[in-house]
């Protein structure tokens, strides 16, 4: 019998929360039974929710933290807030190693200002990386950073294709993944001098962790020819705001423009397409270069992207992701 993963949740992070929280685990836990949860939050509120569903009560343990952070409140503001918040709380046990990994649906600046202050980054490692997945034609990507550093120099960008590559080893059984930058054009001589540089130390790089296959398009993000694209954090997130407004645009125009007799004939087809474009199946985005792994679930998620955040963390802390970065880091100086 393998050993429990202990989970700490942050589960008064995000809308709809402890409700969703408690609603996703119940769904995890009827296909996972490995994982145990150490829930911090207002402990009446989720005990009384809990003691009505028996199977989380037998895999569960809850810390009680009288404050928590909203979704309004500054990084700065929030990490100086008291310690007894839900976020703090859970990432604080990682640091005590009380548990294995830490989920929330909170405040993303918060989080990571606050793993960064109770956290240790990774030898080498300069700035940790918000990394997530996306839908492509194949099946699912890693695209790193969506949003954690606005600025980027080559030894970080650098060290996220390195970062990157040990995740998709880790959730996919890639062996050798094929890694691409993100840039405004195929040929070297294009993007800026960071870009460049890092396209060149990339390109005469002899270890073999990983296959960097040059530059890909915005275009080119979704055909599934690679398996991590690497960019910095303010091009990355304008990258998945503008993939998340174009998902939902074209679900809800083309229930528009369909009728009644369309849909019915059309039904089978409609349903694998929406279940493609479904965010809540790519849900949990993982900070890393910290020595110990957090995960974000998206803020307005429902129990069943919780649920799908839960699975994230399951394969992260069984394939040792955060000893596979360690050992697959290039030394490039900054």
């Amino acid at each position: 019998m393998s050993r429990k993963i202990n989970i700490a949740v942050d589960a008064m992070g995000g809308e709809n929360s402890p409700n969703k929280v408690i609603d996703g685990i119940e769904m995890s836990l009827k296909n996972n039974k490995e994982n145990f949860f150490y829930l911090y939050g207002k402990k009446e509120l989720l005990e009384n929710e809990i003691k009505k569903r028996s199977m989380i009560e037998k895999n569960c343990e809850i810390i009680n933290s009288d404050d928590l952070i909203s979704d309004k409140e500054s990084p700065l503001a929030a990490a100086k807030k008291s310690k007894e918040t839900s976020m703090w709380k859970a990432i604080e046990s990682l640091k005590e190693k009380k548990t294995d990994i830490c989920l929330s649906a909170g405040n993303t600046g918060a989080l990571l200002v606050i793993s960064r202050l109770l956290l240790k980054t990774i030898n080498g490692i300069n700035k940790p990386a918000l990394a997530a997945l996306w839908p492509n034609e194949d099946s699912v990507g890693v695209v790193l950073d969506l949003g954690a550093n606005i600025e980027c120099n080559e030894k970080n960008l650098i060290d996220f294709a390195c970062m990157g590559s040990a995740l998709s080893k880790s959730l996919f059984d890639k062996n050798i993944p094929k890694i691409a930058l993100l840039n405004v054009g195929l040929e070297e001589i294009k993007g800026n001098d960071i870009l460049k540089k890092t396209y060149s130390i990339l390109k005469e790089s002899k270890i073999k962790n990983f296959n960097f296959t040059g530059y890909i398009e915005g275009s080119q993000i979704m055909d599934g020819n690679v398996d991590v694209i690497v960019t910095d954090g303010f091009t990355g997130n304008i990258a998945l705001k503008t993939a998340e407004g174009t998902a939902n645009f074209i679900t809800k125009n083309l229930k528009k423009s369909l009728n009644k007799i369309s849909i019915l004939f059309s039904y089978s087809s409609l349903k694998k397409f929406k279940n493609k474009l479904d965010p809540r199946k790519y849900n949990g985005a993982i900070f890393l270069g910290l020595q110990a792994p957090v995960v974000k679930s998206h803020g307005s998620t429902d129990s069943i992207g919780f649920a799908h955040s839960i699975d994230v963390c399951s394969k992260i802390v069984k394939s040792n992701l955060i000893e596979k970065i360690e050992s697959n880091l290039i030394t490039v100086d900054a």
